[in-house]
């Protein structure tokens, strides 16, 4: 989905600590580790509104969807090297589901920065658990969790697959599929991209931390390597975890 002149754009400006970066937050996998995250609810000018404004993300997110969507949020999740925190077996639409979209028409599309395998803790999915519906959910850490019974009744019947992505590989998933990742223990960071999209149809019935409907204003492809701003994040609106009622006890980290 990204090639290595748009990744040879993107990489520093993720980097920099002027910034995505300095508006990162700590997230407790309740196991003694952390990962960070920075979330905006805005996609913004800078390359990385670009990139999720970009007709071949948006475009996919449509057809996939079946109409027209607009930027529910995008994060950074920056798992480090030796010490990146793991990421309970959860469905985005646990959360979706609290915050008003009644229903399941959303979607969330994951961008590798780094190299993603089973060795740093890549991303498992249950595959075809996105047909089992709504999971109920438990807080594991600073994250709303599945209830592990009904994950591990899932695990029985269908298959655990490991997503290895190379550096500017997207995988698209449904908003129910059960997915989850491992601590990275390795030598080598895993930087994700992750950006959800709900269908405009699908408008929040209540206010919430995370924006209702407004129209998505999509850019060429060619606008990525073309976008000169790379840490100007004016109109981005980044999240302070405090708002968010799904994340628990969050804890401020320093940039790194």
């Amino acid at each position: 989905m990204l090639g290595p002149k748009e990744l040879s754009v993107l990489i520093p400006a993720l980097e920099s600590d002027d910034g995505l970066r300095k508006h990162s937050f700590g997230l407790d996998d309740g196991e003694g580790s952390f990962s960070k995250v920075c979330l905006w609810r805005q996609p913004g000018n800078d390359i990385t509104g670009m990139i999720f404004r970009a007709r071949k993300m948006v475009d996919t997110a449509e057809e996939l969807l079946g109409g027209e969507v607009y930027h529910y949020h995008t994060k950074l999740m920056m798992k480090e090297a030796r010490t990146g925190g793991s990421t309970a077996w959860h469905q985005d639409y646990g959360s979706w589901y609290k915050n008003g979209c009644l229903y399941p028409d959303m979607l969330t599309v994951l961008v590798a920065v780094d190299k993603c395998d089973k060795e740093n803790g890549c991303l498992q999915v249950i595959e075809g658990s996105h047909k089992m519906g709504r999971f109920d959910t438990i807080k594991v850490g600073g994250q709303t969790a599945c209830d592990p019974e009904r994950i591990d009744q899932a695990a029985k019947l269908l298959k655990l697959v490991y997503v290895d992505m190379e550096p500017g590989d997207a995988l698209f998933i449904n908003c129910t599929l059960l997915h989850k990742s491992d601590q990275n223990k390795s030598p080598r960071r895993r930087w994700m991209l992750i950006s959800a999209y709900n269908k405009a149809t699908n408008n929040p019935v209540k206010d919430h931390h995370l924006p209702k409907y407004s129209p998505l204003m999509k850019v060429p492809n060619e606008a990525i390597l073309a976008c000169g701003n790379k840490t100007d994040m004016r109109g981005k609106d980044f999240l302070d975890p405090m708002e968010d009622k799904t994340i628990h006890h969050p804890k401020k980290l320093a940039v790194m």
